[in-house]
């Protein structure tokens, strides 16, 4: 993404309802990791894995003092031989509790099974996993097309439909920038306003660390 572009993304941003949104949506995920001292799992699908969001919700977490946002990836193809950080498999949806947060990032309205990739073992569908976290207590926030049954069983959810004017991974830099944001007040002022967009740009243009 161009530097330009994105420190003037949230100006141009501001006549449409995608500033509201993102801020909405970052300040429930905000809202329900704080709430109930963290517990937040980040988990993709088997074709898409949000691991850059998972580290912009780390940095975030470390500059706005708000260490409930640092999320748990959970990955569908992870092994016992991966870093720590990212070797957290499917099988954590399976623990999740009264008062952990999910927060599922799908460019589909229905994710597909992860059962092809899991080598064909019996288990069960993604979706059906999702509900399970859910029935045990857990929030499920969802970051999609925000249609079909993943929508439909989320807490909240942030559509962003195909062929809008954002892509997924635009929203997704939105979204965590406005939950580390919203976490301490900040004066209002053109400077301090620069000061975001800039950082945000850095974000974006910088390389993608190795396999976050």
């Amino acid at each position: 993404m161009d530097a330009v572009r994105v420190a003037l993304l949230r100006e141009v941003l501001a006549g449409t309802e995608w500033l509201g949104a993102t801020r909405r949506f970052a300040g429930v995920l905000r809202g329900s990791v704080v709430s109930h001292g963290g517990g937040l799992l980040l988990v993709g699908t088997p074709e898409y894995e949000p691991w850059h969001l998972a580290a912009h919700l780390v940095d975030e977490a470390a500059w706005s003092g708000t260490p409930e946002l640092a999320p748990t990836l959970v990955r569908h193809d992870a092994r016992p031989s991966d870093p720590p950080h990212l070797s957290v498999g499917p099988g954590r949806l399976a623990a999740a509790r009264r008062g952990e947060t999910l927060l599922v990032v799908s460019p589909w309205g229905c994710p597909r099974s992860s059962g092809a990739e899991s080598g064909g073992r019996p288990g069960a569908p993604f979706l059906e996993q999702v509900h399970d976290a859910r029935r045990a207590g857990a929030t499920v926030l969802s970051l999609g097309p925000g249609a079909g049954e993943l929508a439909a069983m989320a807490h909240e959810s942030l559509a962003v439909p195909e062929g809008t004017d954002l892509d997924l991974d635009t929203v997704q830099h939105l979204v965590s920038a406005a939950a580390g944001e919203n976490a301490v007040p900040t004066p209002r002022g053109r400077r301090r306003f620069r000061d975001r967009l800039s950082r945000l740009a850095d974000q974006l243009t910088a390389p993608p660390p190795a396999r976050w």
